[in-house]
């Protein structure tokens, strides 16, 4: 997420890298938990935390529940992510992210706000969507402030293309919602391209366009000041039809 970066890559995104599936859409930064963070992550990983090792989940048996489940993929620092889940406890939420610093951050405030309702992986979203999430158990997948690679020569590495939609496509179920959004217009626009274009899913504006902010995507501090400088940011809901 674009407004919760603020380490440095220690990457040089000019180079082949890659996961086992490709070409990696996401930089690894140096950023380092505070002490509360660790502090945090040492006490509440073994009960919040799933692995690859975990296989394909039962997210029945993970929540002791049957419940709305949503995933958010690349959470950053977890504030929308806990906010979300302290608004909808009715709800399950699973988040991923990459950078321990995160994770951390956002198991400090599951912590703080006395939540159930997370599980969190640590690891690339790719292994999440191919090695542990079931087909068809996701009501809602959330891609917000993805990195925008916005230098024409890096549009590769954007993580929004047809072959990761259709494979979010089968993670949901259908009826399921797919909600992206960005601050940055031309990758608003792709991402409108790749939707508009792929099998199975159906834009739930009327008119075909960008949706306005749902209330349930809490606005970040980043976004409020973009707004207030006059940036635009662009939400998109996809539903799953078949």
């Amino acid at each position: 997420m674009t407004d919760e970066k603020d380490s440095q890559p220690t990457d040089n995104p000019d180079e082949p890298v890659t996961t086992r599936r490709g070409i990696r859409s996401f930089v690894l930064r140096q950023g380092r938990m505070t002490e509360g963070q660790k502090k945090a992550y040492d006490r509440s990983w073994p009960k919040y935390g799933l692995t690859r090792e975990d296989g394909i989940i039962d997210p029945r048996q993970v929540f002791g529940r049957q419940a709305v489940l949503n995933l958010e993929i690349g959470f950053g620092m977890g504030q929308s992510l806990a906010t979300m889940a302290e608004a909808a406890p009715e709800q399950d939420f699973i988040g991923v992210e990459v950078h321990t610093a995160g994770v951390g951050a956002l198991l400090k405030a599951i912590e703080e706000k006395g939540l159930e309702n997370v599980r969190i992986y640590n690891i690339d979203a790719n292994d999440v969507i191919d090695l542990c999430l079931p087909d068809s158990s996701l009501d809602r997948v959330m891609l917000f402030f993805p990195d925008p690679w916005h230098k024409k020569r890096h549009h590769k590495r954007r993580l929004v293309q047809p072959e990761f939609v259709q494979r979010i496509r089968h993670k949901l179920r259908v009826g399921g919602i797919f909600h992206l959004a960005t601050d940055w217009e031309n990758y608003s626009e792709h991402m409108m391209d790749v939707m508009s274009e792929a099998e199975g899913f159906a834009n739930t504006m009327p008119e075909g366009g960008f949706s306005p902010r749902p209330k349930e995507r809490p606005q970040t501090k980043f976004e409020h000041r973009g707004l207030q400088r006059g940036h635009g940011v662009w939400d998109l809901l996809f539903r799953r039809t078949n």
